[in-house]
């Protein structure tokens, strides 16, 4: 025998107002999922690591869920624009977030943020782990870390180091070194990362701290000297720069590894965990495809696949170790 509930959802009897809603989880959970094209919307301007990390993964999920996976540009205010949309989003599984470490910085670069930081959104698993770099012009005086951070404690704020800009990821990554090393430099901001490693190849400044895939073709052609890079061991692309952990600097970051850089996929807050868990699945087994692996490696990084439970508290984490940086080195809200 048919219950009330059953009767009501079955079309046989027309239900109440009131209880039309009872019918809504049945028929969501009828749809199959996806129904239609996923978009992952990357909050930064194409041709940057999180974006092409994306249109990488992009064409192995769509091939794994049977649906089109586009990636679409929405880049400005830190990434919050194009946070902000997906955040908005209904949370059905077919929108997600293109991310990186910038998002764990959020909180204490604006005074308000368009979403709720700590819940909007439903972490799904990091794409990759990209290893951040301490370089120097060529002809530096500094041969190793030791010196650089020796030099710098006899003469405070005399060495400069330039950033993609105030509160940008490498100010913050610079910042935490300075902060483990207890030394003093002076901040020269740019307009990207990009102009801060043309200002070391010119001399302009002293040295910068980004991830080696923004500046390995003038480590490679010998432009840059890279004193110490972070991660548990060293690269196979540069197996002669130690990390900062052998270079003497055991203190810098969670377990000595430094500041890591990463990217990752996020759900709108609300999407089931059943769509999240076999998102996670299939962006894991497309890390694992040697074509990725190769396409990581080309950029010094390394696949990730974590679970969603262990994103949601790297993010955490990462947020509070943040908190700190941001209070002692003097980055402020806007």
């Amino acid at each position: 025998m048919l219950s009330r509930r059953q009767i009501l959802c079955s079309g046989l009897a027309t239900p109440p107002l009131a209880l039309a809603g009872l019918c809504r989880p049945a028929l969501a959970q009828a749809e199959a999922w996806p129904s239609r094209p996923i978009r992952i919307v990357v909050a930064w301007a194409p041709g940057g690591a999180v974006d092409t990390i994306a249109r990488r993964l992009a064409p192995k999920l769509s091939e794994a869920l049977g649906r089109p996976v586009v990636v679409e540009n929405k880049s400005g205010a830190t990434g919050t624009i194009g946070a902000a949309e997906v955040a908005r989003a209904a949370p059905d599984g077919h929108i997600l977030l293109a991310m990186d470490n910038t998002y764990a910085m959020l909180p204490y670069l604006f005074q308000r943020l368009p979403f709720d930081h700590a819940t909007a959104f439903k972490p799904v698993t990091v794409s990759a782990f990209s290893p951040v770099m301490l370089a120097v012009h060529r002809d530096a005086p500094w041969r190793d870390l030791a010196a650089l951070i020796a030099a710098a404690k006899r003469e405070p704020e005399k060495i400069t180091y330039g950033t993609g800009g105030i509160g940008s990821a490498p100010h913050f990554a610079a910042a935490a070194f300075a902060q483990a090393a207890g030394i003093r430099m002076l901040h020269v901001p740019f307009r990207g990362a990009g102009e801060a490693v043309t200002n070391v190849l010119s001399r302009q400044v002293d040295l910068v701290m980004v991830s080696l895939g923004s500046a390995l073709g003038h480590v490679q052609g010998g432009a840059l000297r890279v004193l110490a890079m972070s991660g548990m061991r060293r690269t196979a692309v540069l197996p002669e720069v130690p990390t900062f952990r052998e270079a003497g600097l055991p203190g810098f970051g969670p377990n000595g590894e430094g500041v890591v850089n990463w990217s990752g996929l996020a759900a709108p807050a609300g999407t089931p965990d059943a769509v999240v868990a076999r998102l996670q699945a299939e962006v894991a087994k497309a890390l694992e495809a040697q074509d990725m692996r190769d396409f990581l490696a080309s950029l010094a990084s390394e696949p990730g696949g974590m679970p969603p439970a262990a994103f949601a508290a790297l993010l955490v984490e990462e947020t509070a170790r943040w908190r700190d940086i941001a209070a002692t080195s003097g980055i402020e809200r806007q």
